[in-house]
């Protein structure tokens, strides 16, 4: 999507300083991504407390691969 915006420009100086990317664009796209990632695990934290597991759930198993064998 094409658009047009006003962007800070110490803010975008300062952007470059700590990203590995050289345009603007690609400045604001990594913006953009890390927004949403972050979003996402906001969203996953919201759930502690409100997710029961079965008593005889047994997460070391699972990571182990015994279950599925």
């Amino acid at each position: 999507m094409r658009t047009n915006i006003v962007l800070d420009d110490e803010l975008i100086q300062e952007a470059f300083r700590y990203a590995n990317v050289t345009t603007k664009k690609e400045i604001v796209h990594l913006a953009l991504k890390e927004f949403v990632e972050n979003a996402k695990k906001l969203s996953l934290l919201e759930l502690k407390g409100k997710i029961s597991f079965d008593d005889e759930y047994d997460y070391k198993a699972m990571r182990d691969n015994r279950v599925f064998n």
